[in-house]
């Protein structure tokens, strides 16, 4: 009788087991789809900026920039680096998105190799940074912070000779 209890009991709970996965298993549609699709066009925007500079395309590079002091800097960074460099290869890894209202922020790490023109060494650099994209339909880059990779060529000027300890 025990035995016969417990076989009904277990398989109760197997069925009710059953039930369960079946009606918590249902596909469900998206809860935020605007939201989402807005997700996946801030990730696109980056990916369309980081290909655009690892081409050295300034017209794609800078449609997507607004125009600003903070991007004109970015842009101008980016230049300098499409007349210096032969090969840019970058990686840049979105760590976080923040939106607030129509202001996006973008932080990311980010790791590449920068080969010259001439003969000389390759750079590789990383860093961390943020990107401040912003809109709703059509995302901008309107500025940044911290280190982002736009800008290489203008880092790392030969070092200044040591003060002589006489010119004192």
């Amino acid at each position: 009788m025990v035995g016969r209890l417990s076989r009904f009991l277990s398989l109760g709970l197997v069925a009710l087991l059953l039930v369960a996965a079946v009606v918590g298993c249902s596909k469900k549609e998206a809860r935020y789809p605007a939201d989402f699709a807005r997700y996946q066009r801030i990730d696109h925007a980056v990916e369309s900026l980081t290909k655009a500079y690892m081409k050295k395309d300034a017209d794609a590079f800078h449609s997507l920039l607004l125009p600003n002091a903070r991007a004109d800097k970015i842009e101008s960074g980016a230049n300098k680096d499409f007349a210096t460099f032969k090969d840019i290869t970058l990686e840049l890894a979105i760590e976080r998105i923040v939106i607030d209202g129509d202001q996006i922020d973008v932080f990311v790490h980010w790791h590449g190799l920068w080969k010259p023109e001439q003969g000389d060494t390759e750079q590789r650099e990383r860093g961390h940074g943020m990107l401040r994209w912003i809109g709703v339909q059509s995302i901008l880059l309107a500025g940044f912070d911290g280190d982002i990779p736009f800008g290489i060529s203008s880092r790392h000027k030969e070092p200044a000779a040591a003060p002589s300890p006489l010119a004192r």
